[in-house]
């Protein structure tokens, strides 16, 4: 009870309290004003005895909930350092099988490294942006047929505000995005044209790889196929991991992106129509096990600290650009001829 009132007291000094809930798994605070320094300033005095506020709009008013802070244990860099050299074997040895030789699978252990790794790097500096703590990102070696899983960071500190949420969901598509079209357009240049064989798996490109193609790939006689190089296919599996990480569900980064721009329950309207839509449409291996994934972080996402203020005009332009960039990425499932 103690600490109950001692922090109903310290929202008490920068907000206007209409009415206190507390239960034995909620307690929160309706309360008349809002003001985002104030905020701020609670959410200071209350980290520093464990606890998180998150404030929201509800009806006329404002809610605050109150949540322990989590406890987070520290991290080990050794154990970045060990995923990322497993990882690097396991896309070398992917890239020899596609290719044939072990030059073709460092091109593409380079290629597809370079764009999963500059799309976590890019989160691990848009935290630091707005002073989230997050790990190192963490490579996932697979022995299927990209020899990698992607990677991720485990962010360790609450998100504190709408664009800063933002912020964490869109730059590390962005960046995968910038990284992988140099990548496509090396690697269309060092595939061949071959005669098709039946039987020759087809990968129907999506609409930025058509666009790119259009300027670089050569002219493609009736009866023959571009037999695509190991760095072209690290291109095209960096489009398909941008599309699904921009698939608006749960703790993924078009999650995170929706959930900046949408209510808790809109949120997690959208959240159940991109998993049945992923589920439905799940063509190939790797947007099966990311529909595997969707079900296993889905959740109800907390969204900022901050639920209330906006976010900025030059977010939304952005984010109707992460609209285009998603459509541009969407890719039909690969056929056999």
């Amino acid at each position: 009870m103690e600490i109950t009132n001692f922090i109903q007291n310290c929202v008490s000094k920068y907000f206007t309290i209409k009415s206190v809930y507390r239960e034995p798994k909620t307690f929160y605070f309706i309360v008349y004003d809002y003001n985002r320094e104030k905020f701020l300033q609670l959410v200071r005095d209350l980290d520093k005895i464990g606890y998180l506020p998150f404030i929201d709009e509800f009806e006329e008013n404002y809610k605050i909930n109150i949540v322990k802070k989590p406890e987070h244990g520290e991290s080990n860099v050794h154990t970045n350092a060990i995923l990322f050299l497993v990882t690097i074997i396991s896309t070398v040895f992917a890239g020899y099988v596609l290719g044939g030789n072990i030059l073709d699978g460092i091109a593409f252990s380079i290629a597809i490294l370079a764009i999963i790794g500059t799309h976590e790097t890019a989160h691990f500096f848009a935290a630091r942006k707005h002073g989230v703590k997050a790990t190192l990102p963490y490579f996932i070696p697979s022995p299927f047929m990209t020899g990698t899983m992607g990677a991720v960071i485990n962010v360790k500190s609450a998100i504190p505000d709408k664009n800063a949420l933002f912020d964490l969901g869109v730059s590390g598509p962005i960046a995968g995005i910038i990284i992988t079209i140099p990548v496509l357009i090396i690697g269309i240049y060092l595939s061949h044209i071959t005669l098709a064989q039946p039987g020759s798996l087809i990968f129907v490109p999506p609409l930025l790889v058509d666009i790119v193609s259009y300027f670089v790939a050569p002219q493609v006689p009736a009866g023959y196929i571009l037999h695509i190089h190991p760095v072209a296919f690290a291109g095209w599996v960096g489009i398909i991991v941008t599309m699904l990480n921009l698939m608006p569900v749960a703790f993924l980064d078009g999650g995170h992106i929706s959930r900046s721009l949408f209510n808790e329950k809109n949120h997690l309207y959208i959240s159940i129509a991109g998993i049945i839509i992923t589920l439905y449409f799940q063509w190939y291996m790797m947007a099966g096990i990311m529909a595997f994934f969707m079900l296993l972080m889905f959740r109800k996402h907390p969204g900022a600290l901050d639920n209330v203020s906006k976010l900025s005009k030059n977010r939304k332009i952005l984010a109707i650009l992460t609209l285009v960039i998603f459509i541009l990425c969407l890719s039909p499932a690969p056929q056999i001829v």
